[in-house]
């Protein structure tokens, strides 16, 4: 297979890396791809959110299937254009994705399957705003209703907080959600969906919070492990009958198939999983971690999903073991990022490019969340001890990183 990935952060650098492993996958390109994805793909500089620049890159290189990362260009259909040049897809079409481009139709999606998630209410009217806040509370959960890219949400106890961020979110145009509060643990859980058929990868737990001890602002992801020493496997196995299943169906019924990858995030509480958020595509750092353990070949499985014959692949395979990723983030991540310092240790085992640029033929930072580095080993503690000593022999100005990714549940700090 001639396979193009479509996106240039981590998680596509994660892609590309199990892509390569891949006997099956002959040829990699990347759109735009970043200086690590450089090393076992062709980089396009393509404007991945034009349907047109991508169909055109896809017909030039006579692709296979091309993989897209990130969620913009699905809700914007590029996924729709690239199957419509007959070129086999992993991505939902931009009416599926509105699984993740709009909460209120996610919203709408699970009540009418009858999947569990938090009470909410819809505010597009500032008049309506503190009303509204007074029927929720007394942990405030605000969300931007649209894309956000992982920061678009405030959980706090303060309502003056809640009310300043969602008076912000209506003053740009954006409208709020409102949620009440889910307890328990998060649980990020990535299947592959191909209609009805539901395939389930190793559960994941992201670090939003940008500090040790989960303090400090949400980000678009600071670390995480994979798999969940705390998570009883029947867990899952009622996450993908209870939520994934009903979810795909429903599309379904609504004759919007998913195609690609349905990302479930979860609180697991007393009365078992309740739904935070679903996305419709690969989660960014989860991915590094999960596609760490995989031993099945991804372009086969990916292919499968897009090609509609998901419920004929092989069981997958997983190494023993966990992974983690702990993210390496620029100065004064996640406000406005420092960029364009110098980076030495990127070409390192285990580290994965993300924000990054090559300028006079240097590595130099160019986002917020410049690298995610990954350690594997016979478990967490092991897993741990690796991600942080590769993270050592890397060294960016002023960067930042929490030293405790997965550190809860190697210490037995994490139950349901």
């Amino acid at each position: 297979m001639r396979v193009l990935v479509i996106g240039s952060g981590g998680r596509e650098h994660a892609l590309v890396l199990g892509l390569n492993r891949d006997p099956s996958v002959t040829d990699l390109h990347v759109a735009p791809g970043n200086p690590g994805t450089a090393a076992l793909a062709t980089n396009h500089a393509v404007d991945i959110v034009s349907a047109d620049a991508v169909v055109a890159l896809a017909t030039s290189i006579k692709a296979d299937l091309v993989v897209i990362g990130p969620e913009v260009p699905l809700v914007l259909g590029v996924a729709d254009a690239v199957r419509g040049a007959g070129i086999a897809t992993f991505g939902p079409g931009a009416e599926a994705a509105k699984i993740e481009g709009s909460k209120a139709f996610a919203k709408d999606v699970m009540s009418a399957a009858g999947v569990r998630t938090a009470h909410s209410e819809i505010v597009d009217n500032p008049a309506h705003l503190d009303a509204a806040l007074d029927r929720f509370g007394p942990t405030w959960v605000v969300k931007d209703d649209g894309l956000a890219a992982g920061k678009g949400v405030v959980v706090t106890a303060d309502r003056n907080a809640a009310r300043i961020h969602a008076a912000d979110l209506l003053e740009s145009g954006h409208p709020v959600l409102l949620e009440s509060f889910l307890d328990g643990p998060e649980v990020s859980l990535f299947c592959l969906v191909d209609g009805a058929a539901v395939v389930p990868l190793l559960p994941a737990q992201d670090h939003k919070r940008v500090g040790d001890g989960d303090v400090g602002p949400n980000t678009g992801g600071m670390g995480a492990y994979t798999p969940l020493p705390w998570l009883p496997d029947e867990m899952v196995t009622r996450i993908v009958d209870d939520v994934v299943k009903p979810v795909a169906a429903e599309l379904v019924a609504r004759g919007i198939p998913f195609s690609g990858l349905l990302y479930a995030g979860l609180a697991i509480g007393a009365d078992g999983p309740a739904v935070v958020e679903f996305n419709c595509r690969f989660g960014d750092p989860e991915t590094q971690a999960v596609l760490a353990l995989l031993k099945s070949p991804l372009g086969v499985a990916l292919n499968a999903t897009a090609t509609g014959i998901l419920d004929q692949l092989p069981p997958l395979e997983w190494e023993d073991g966990a992974a983690v990723t702990v993210v390496v983030a620029a100065e004064n991540y996640p406000g406005r990022p420092r960029t364009g310092d110098l980076i030495t240790g990127s070409d390192g085992e285990g580290v994965l490019h993300a924000g990054t640029a090559i300028v006079d033929g240097a590595v130099v930072s160019g986002g917020g969340r410049v690298l995610s580095v990954v350690g594997v080993g016979a478990d967490l503690a092991a897993a741990r001890a690796q991600a942080y000593s590769r993270i050592a022999t890397v060294k960016l100005a002023g960067s930042h990183f929490r030293t405790d990714i997965g550190l809860a549940a190697e210490e037995g700090r994490i139950s349901i």
